[in-house]
């Protein structure tokens, strides 16, 4: 057998054993009832808010954990600043042409 075979069939593998994967999580999820649920997510409050309680203060830059998808986001909130300021100073057009 070729080596791409081998390559291609273990591919197909890793395809379904994924799909089994999700629908299996799927399932899991789908059987809580809404009360389970909402007990869940009240622990989960409960649990974060008793951590915030626990941690000191501290003095957190505003853009602190956003990673690259904030500083991007905030490079592109300078940009759009930068262009509007532009276009405001742009004086406007005479009537007469």
């Amino acid at each position: 057998m070729r080596w791409w075979k081998v390559l291609g069939a273990a591919a197909f593998v890793g395809v379904a054993a994924t799909g089994v994967a999700i629908a299996r999580a799927e399932r899991q999820r789908r059987a809580y009832t809404p009360d389970q649920v909402r007990d869940r997510l009240r622990d989960r409050v409960a649990q974060v808010s008793d951590a915030a309680d626990q941690a000191p203060d501290q003095d957190v830059p505003p853009e602190a954990g956003q990673g690259r998808a904030g500083s991007a986001l905030s490079r592109l909130a300078r940009r759009v600043r930068a262009l509007a300021a532009r276009l405001r100073r742009r004086s406007p057009a005479p009537a007469g042409r």
